[in-house]
């Protein structure tokens, strides 16, 4: 296949330099670690169809890769070494911002942050963002349907994307980019596309909905009592508007291991709380109420009804960014603290509050010696709930033989509870036996006939989000 490719792509399209290749090989949480031969590095769709083309003659699988920044091992080769690492990193342009339209036109390996850049430079914004903003890229977070932050006020990737190309399992090229309103010719192959982790199509480009940029924003602190507390927080600033686009819920240990682990940071608050609170507000024209003055009048009267105990806002873009660098290090933080499990979940929003703190009981109580506690998006219902292993545990025994049970544990729960055991991550390979576990029956045997209708050969991302399907002969 290798030889064949030599002769149609460009010479930086097929990397086999080990060096080059290992970074690639290992998902972000070092939990996965796989083995390609080689690493393709496509310029264009043009390219990708044709790798595609040979991987069907040659019957070799592909691993479609972005900023390779996955929590669920989605991205990582397979350990036996029979697929080769398809990497989007080199389709990065830009290919058009309608700046009267609000529509983006973006190849798959663009960075998010460099979308926010080029959005921005056009008087819009992309509304999504995270904390691996960084490295992810455009291809990947529509393969994932990713959330972040904003999904309060504009939803998840799946809402953002107006139109999708993609390479198909025979080659062909789904031109969808066209941000069309109304289109009722059947089957939507985009919808299909976003959230399948790669494993129906390489999605080369999309076309994203803009919203207007930023004229100004509020970002506010505020120390609670509970869970409860803070929804009731979030049902009065949804009373007053639509301008809340973050509400972030966090508990006291987790935020205090951010504080020790951002260089020269400092609690937003003075004394204790149990619960923080990061929520930002924005208005996109001078018409609109100022985010300051609805975060102080609604944070006001809650702290003189006993709802909030302390409140802070950012005096500066400088004081906002200080209280976002703190939520955005948490991931990196709860790592540096030791082996842990981590649940990527959502129960409907109602039953959170009950749910982080009775789930946390109820796993501390049956794994003695963990910690469990949850942290994330408070307002769609989406935590990102860690158990913490033992001190003095060997990792990789716990990792093997305990870690297992205790995400079954804490998946039973969401089940009950009418959730999801993957909110925004995807399933990856870390949840495919969970997901086998816990699907309705017939929502599981759909997606296989997908599946195998669309990579009838069982070529595309092997080993992830389903278990392989007999391939065509």
């Amino acid at each position: 296949m290798l030889d064949d490719l030599a002769r149609d792509l460009d010479p930086a399209a097929i990397v086999t330099d080990r060096d080059m290749i290992a970074p690639w090989e290992v998902d972000w949480r070092q939990r996965y670690r796989g083995h390609a031969p080689a690493l393709l590095a496509p310029r264009d769709t043009a390219a990708v169809a044709t790798i595609v083309r040979a991987a069907a003659r040659h019957r070799v699988s592909l691993v479609p890769q972005g900023g390779n920044s996955s929590m669920v091992g989605g991205a990582t080769p397979p350990a036996e070494g029979d697929a080769l690492l398809l990497s989007l990193r080199r389709l990065n342009r830009i290919r058009d911002i309608d700046a009267a339209a609000g529509l983006a036109v973006v190849e798959a390996g663009v960075i998010l942050s460099t979308l926010h850049d080029a959005a921005l430079a056009q008087g819009w914004r992309f509304p999504l963002t995270l904390g691996a903003r960084g490295t992810a890229t455009i291809g990947g977070l529509v393969s994932t349907n990713a959330g972040g932050t904003q999904v309060l006020r504009f939803g998840t990737m799946r809402g953002l994307v107006a139109g999708v190309e993609a390479v198909m399992a025979d080659g062909h090229v789904h031109d969808g980019l066209a941000a069309l309103a109304k289109d009722n010719r059947g089957y939507s192959l985009d919808q299909l596309l976003i959230g399948a982790e790669g494993t129906l199509g390489i999605v080369t480009a999309a076309t994203l909905r803009l919203a207007p940029a930023v004229v100004a924003r509020g970002t506010a602190w505020a120390g609670v009592a509970s869970p409860a507390d803070a929804l009731a927080l979030l049902r009065r600033f949804q009373r007053a508007g639509r301008a809340v686009e973050s509400f972030e819920i966090m508990p006291a240990d987790t935020m205090a291991a951010a504080v020790a682990h951002v260089p020269g940071a400092r609690p937003p608050l003075a004394g204790t709380h149990r619960w923080h609170l990061l929520i930002e507000a924005t208005a996109g024209s001078a018409e609109e109420e100022a985010p300051d003055a609805l975060l102080e009048r609604v944070l006001a009267a809650a702290i003189g009804d006993g709802l909030v105990g302390d409140a802070t806002i950012a005096a500066s873009e400088a004081q906002a960014d200080a209280f976002w660098r703190l939520r955005d290090s948490l991931s990196d933080a709860e790592r540096a603290r030791g082996p842990a499990v981590q649940h990527d979940i959502a129960v409907p929003v109602a039953a959170m509050p009950d749910f982080m703190i009775d789930a946390a009981a109820a796993c501390d109580a049956r794994f003695p010696g963990t910690h469990a506690s949850g942290f994330g998006h408070l307002g769609d219902g989406n935590i990102h709930f860690h158990v913490r292993a033992p001190g003095g545990i060997d990792r990789d025994r716990w990792y093997a033989e305990d870690a297992p049970g205790i995400t079954a544990f804490v998946h039973d729960l969401v089940t009950a509870a009418g959730g999801t055991i993957s909110a925004e991550h995807g399933i990856g390979q870390m949840k495919r036996g969970e997901l086998a576990r816990l699907a309705p029956p017939g929502r599981l045997a759909a997606m296989h006939a997908i599946k195998a209708a669309l990579d009838p050969k069982g070529l595309f991302n092997p080993g992830k989000l389903l278990a392989p399907h007999d391939p065509a002969p």
